[in-house]
């Protein structure tokens, strides 16, 4: 299944200057029909990605509260939230 190039704006970018994993939370407006807010940017081993909003269950486990369904989705989001860290960085 072919997935159509979504419309993603960065709405907000809260960066963190310190050496831990977290560099960054944002909010994105997909289509402009859609609000996702608490996405996480981390440094990793293999460097800088993209996590879901979570939270945390009853059994002290975290899950994704937003899930993409396709691959191409979870990368244009990553594309977007990445270009826009970049782009604002010192």
């Amino acid at each position: 299944m072919e997935t159509n190039t979504l419309a993603i704006q960065v709405q907000r970018l809260y960066r963190f200057d310190t050496d831990r994993p977290l560099k960054a939370f944002a909010d994105i407006i997909v289509n402009d029909a859609l609000l996702i807010k608490g996405i996480r940017l981390l440094e990793g081993k293999k460097g800088l990605f993209v996590s879901m909003p979570q939270e945390q269950a009853k059994d002290k486990k975290w899950y994704e509260s937003v899930r993409c369904l396709t691959q191409d989705v979870r990368e244009q989001i990553s594309e977007a939230v990445l270009a826009a860290y970049k782009e604002e960085k010192h």
